[in-house]
This record gives structure tokens, C-alpha cells and sequence, in this order.
């Protein structure tokens, strides 16, 4: 890079001298107003000329600045073109391959994150099913005995406990079932997704549509447990932060991909920064090889569109 800026500039230097030396122009003193025009003009078209030949050099540089400052390692676009001389297309390929070194290492770190977050979602939901569910059964059981020998106006006051103690129950069953989707496990994808549909009260609540077009080609345990938990977060979005009425989750097959899509026609993403819920839909993605795209839906509000490729990709490990 120095060399050649050196040369451009030398070549400059050295036509400009040439031309003082071996062509008719002279200097007088005190200088004429002609020969002062034509100094200002031969000084003017080697400030041009070298201009345009760093920015014709240079011009790689800039690109690579460019994608710099605008690389997201969330988001893998196309990775800058290694042109221009060698030290710059150097340059460029030892960026490009600094980027695939912290694509992978990102990815394997996350992959070890999210996979002790389930471990921890799975046990933590293990005791609240095995411990506190079975302590709340048997609270109730013993409410219902205490209750059946107690007078009227005391029994009536031990029926609102037990109803309480009961929803408190389900309540607890219900983040369980989130936590650890084991429906997932037992029945598989598509039975899971109308599951999270269902535990959306009908009352207060937007109405959710779910269309799975099958039959859906053999996806792997992880690939299922992405795309549910990207779909979990889709329609929690939409019910708690959207204030959307409707909400569309669809699943289907592509010729070589399997597409999810969460529509709602909620107030839409309006700008706002991303959240640590979204920022997880795409480490989730990454990790599958898939393409996660958020953005306004074809009628405002939202649109979520997970694209899990079948072939030619395999989900990074």
C-alpha cells in the first residue's frame, strides 16, 4: 500500500517536473499572470489526478470500512468481494475470514448457552411438577377432607381456598408445560403448536388461527424445539406487546426448506430497538443454518417468518 501510494504520487511529482524542465513554460520574476494561470492550472490537474487515483486504490478500503460498520453477527449477509491489489484483497480475505472464525465461535457458544437453558427449563419444571404441583395436590386433597367435616358457613370459606389453591395449581402446570414442552417430545410439532395455541384465553385474548400444511418432512429434535420455541415467542410478542385481534401461525412445506410464519395486525415493531426475546429467535435460528426475518406484516403489525432450508445446509453444532 505505501509502495504504490508512493508511486502515484512520485509519478505526479515527476511529469510535473518534466514538463517545468523540458517543456516552454517559464517562471519570470515577479511572476506573470499568465504563467501564474498556467502553475495554478498544472497544479490543479495533478490535485485531480491524484485524487482520482487513491480514491480508484482506495475504493476497496472503503467498501470494507463499510461492512465494518454495518456487520451483524445476528444477521450473516454476503461477505465483502476480496478486489483491488494484494494487500488490500488480502486484507479483505483475512476479514472475511475473521468473520467465519466469530460466526462459529459464536455459534458454538451459544449453541452450549441455549442448550444449558433447556437443561435448566427441563429441571426447574420437573420440580415444579414433581414438588410443588404434588404439595398443592395434597393440599387440596386435605382441604376437601377438612371441609367436608366442617360446618356450613366454615365449609363455604374452605371451598374459596381450595378454588384458589386449585387455580394456583394449573397455574403452576401451565408454566411447567412452557418451561419443559413435553408434548413436543410425546406427540411432536405440529400437536405442540396447537397446544401453545390453546393456552391462549379466549377471553381478552387475540384469536389465533394455526394452519400446518402436511405432511412435513423429517425434522430433527433440535430443528422441532427451534421452531417451537421461535413460535412460543412469536405469539407471546403478539398477545402481550402487539395488542393485535388476530394472529396467524402457520407452518408449511417448501420445495427444499420448511417455513413457520407468525402474522398478527398488532401496532406493528414501530422502531423500537430488538429485545432479548428476538435477539434469541435469531441465535436460535443460527444455529440450524435457518433465515429468521422480522418485519412489517403485508397489512401492518408483524410478521415473523422462520425458514428452516431441508437440504443443502446443515444446522451448525
Amino acid at each position: 500500500m505505501f509502495r504504490r501510494i508512493f508511486l502515484l504520487n512520485a509519478a505526479v511529482l515527476v511529469a510535473a517536473a518534466a514538463l517545468l524542465l523540458l517543456g516552454p513554460v517559464t517562471i519570470s520574476t515577479p511572476v506573470l499572470l499568465t504563467e501564474a494561470l498556467i502553475l495554478s492550472a498544472g497544479l490543479a490537474v495533478m490535485l485531480i489526478a491524484n485524487a482520482a487515483l487513491l480514491r480508484l486504490g482506495l475504493a476497496p478500503l472503503q467498501r470494507l470500512t463499510r461492512a465494518m460498520t454495518t456487520i451483524d453477527l445476528l444477521r450473516p449477509g454476503p461477505r465483502p468481494v476480496a478486489a483491488g491489489h494484494s494487500e488490500i484483497a488480502d486484507l479483505i480475505t483475512t476479514f472475511n475470514s475473521m468473520l467465519d472464525r466469530l460466526e462459529a465461535e459464536r455459534a458454538t457458544s451459544s449453541a452450549r448457552a441455549l442448550s444449558a437453558q433447556e437443561g435448566e427449563r427441563r429441571r426447574i419444571a420437573q420440580e415444579l411438577h414433581d414438588e410443588v404441583g404434588q404439595t398443592l395436590t395434597a393440599v387440596l386433597l386435605e382441604l376437601k377432607r377438612v371441609a367436608d367435616q366442617s360446618p356450613a358457613p366454615v365449609r363455604e370459606e374452605l371451598l374459596l381456598v381450595q378454588e384458589t389453591t386449585r387455580g394456583s395449581l394449573d397455574e403452576i402446570r401451565r408454566i411447567a408445560r412452557r418451561l419443559r414442552p413435553g408434548v413436543l417430545e410425546e406427540l411432536g410439532l405440529a400437536s405442540a403448536l396447537s397446544a401453545l395455541v390453546n393456552e391462549i384465553p379466549d377471553h381478552g385474548g387475540p384469536t389465533v388461527r394455526r394452519r400446518v400444511a402436511g405432511p412435513l418432512p423429517a425434522l430433527g429434535d433440535e430443528v422441532e424445539l427451534v421452531l417451537y420455541r421461535v413460535a412460543q415467542e412469536g405469539l407471546t410478542n403478539a398477545v402481550r406487546h402487539a395488542r393485535a385481534r388476530h394472529v396467524d401461525l402457520s407452518l408449511r412445506r417448501l420445495p427444499d426448506a420448511v417455513e413457520l410464519r407468525i402474522r398478527d395486525d398488532g401496532r406493528g415493531l414501530g422502531g423500537a430497538p430488538e429485545g432479548a426475546g428476538i435477539r434469541g429467535m435469531r441465535e436460535r435460528a443460527l444455529l440450524i443454518g435457518a433465515d429468521l426475518a422480522i418485519g412489517p406484516g403485508p397489512q401492518d403489525g408483524t410478521e415473523v417468518r422462520l425458514t428452516v432450508p431441508t437440504t443443502q445446509r446443515e444446522p451448525l453444532t
